[in-house]
């Protein structure tokens, strides 16, 4: 544990499925020649993130047509998954200090049961269409109408561990969405119908081609299984502010305010706000345009404009932090748009670490868990961390 509070205020940021490279047993989970930034840069038409690049993102990991910082600004190294999975939920409840052993259960190739079915049906009193693994812009092309028309509920799932309901805002209502998501999470709360989370998809628009989701999406996840690095900041009496979809993915556990955001650029926005404000302890944002919009769709070119987007907001970001901040950047897994399917990808993710202050930033070794993280946030506040929690903190090697 250190002896002092080193930074007031320390912001992780994650960038949602930025995989830097397979892990060693990538091939276990079907994800083989994956690397999700460094394909990025290999095919995009066009990838300029000259503050990422800065900072010492290209030292980190090989990019080509990116050149390595001569002096990056940023500590850097590779963080490995101790959690057996490749999820939101997993990795970064791993960041936080735990570890998950038994993967959050997927109804990707086969829908959800007859049972499950008939169950929601009869609790909400809405037929259900769809069940079905898709993409959510397909699924609306394909039922939007059909729903509109006849107050039946689209329900569908993804590569990821998730039930998602969608409910048009002026037919179906957003309140009776959010109901029928809350029966689908009670339902699903039964072992062989848990996944990790129910998602409320509301959208707008009342034909083919118009259809467009909307900010009020809500996730209701599975609460995480013991304390984390939060819990222990909000209980030593320190700030834990939480951008975009962290509160529910903690089920606002270790949360003391939150904010929601509608798009990732939106989210730094959010977060530059808050960097000019004062508060003592922890930012906690995930950006999650990179995945949902980008790599789940397998569009490299885009996923490049949200780097892009990113990068500029970036160099925003710094120009308002103080002397006594930190800012990590990392990552909850891969979704490399270049690989087979839509799921996401086993992979190493970024750690990125910079402080005005800093003396002598350059490589850190490379670490066996995402959980360095949270150790670190942890022990720069002198906080133990929760009994039960895995993860060293690597405070004392940024100088």
């Amino acid at each position: 544990m250190g002896k002092h509070k080193t930074y007031k205020r320390v912001f992780v940021i994650v960038l949602d499925s930025l995989g830097v490279g397979r892990m060693a047993d990538s091939d276990q989970f079907g994800d083989y020649d994956v690397d999700t930034l460094g394909h990025i840069a290999a095919r995009a038409e066009h990838l300029f993130i000259p503050n990422l690049q800065r900072w010492g993102m290209a030292n980190l990991h090989q990019l080509k047509g990116i050149a390595p910082a001569e002096r990056p600004l940023a500590y850097y190294t590779k963080l490995n998954e101790r959690s057996a999975g490749k999820d939101t939920m997993t990795g970064h409840w791993e960041m936080m200090g735990l570890q998950t052993t038994k993967p959050f259960i997927t109804f990707t190739e086969t829908g959800f049961p007859r049972e499950l079915i008939d169950e929601l049906e009869k609790r909400t009193g809405h037929r259900v269409i769809g069940n079905k693994a898709a993409s959510g812009t397909e699924i609306l092309d394909e039922l939007g109408e059909e729903e509109i028309r006849t107050g039946n509920m689209i329900v569908y799932t993804s590569a990821d561990s998730v039930l998602q309901i969608c409910g048009n805002e002026e037919t179906f209502g957003l309140q009776e969405l959010y109901r029928c998501c809350e029966i689908a999470r009670e339902l699903t709360m039964k072992d062989e119908w848990k996944v990790g989370r129910v998602i409320a998809r509301p959208y707008i628009g009342r034909k083919r081609g118009e259809f467009r989701r909307t900010a009020n999406r809500h996730d209701y996840a599975v609460k995480p299984f013991g304390p984390t690095a939060l819990n222990a900041l909000k209980d030593a009496g320190y700030d834990v502010i939480s951008v975009g979809k962290i509160n529910d993915i903690f089920v606002g556990e270790g949360i003391t305010e939150a904010f929601k955001s509608k798009s990732s650029v939106h989210g730094m926005e959010q977060t530059i706000e808050i960097s000019q404000r004062d508060f003592y302890g922890l930012c906690f944002v995930n950006l999650v345009d990179f995945d949902a919009l980008w790599g789940h769709r397998r569009d490299v070119n885009g996923y490049a404009g949200e780097l892009e987007r990113f990068d500029l907001k970036l160099g925003e970001l710094e120009k308002t932090l103080r002397e006594d901040d930190l800012v990590i950047l990392t990552a909850d897994h891969g979704n490399d748009p270049t690989y087979t399917g839509t799921d996401h990808t086993r992979e190493k993710v970024p750690f990125l670490a910079y402080a005005p202050l800093m003396k002598t930033p350059g490589p850190l070794p490379e670490a066996d868990t995402f959980a360095v993280i949270g150790a670190t946030v942890a022990d720069n506040f002198n906080v133990s961390m929760p009994e039960g929690t895995i993860g060293h903190s690597i405070l004392n090697l940024m100088k």
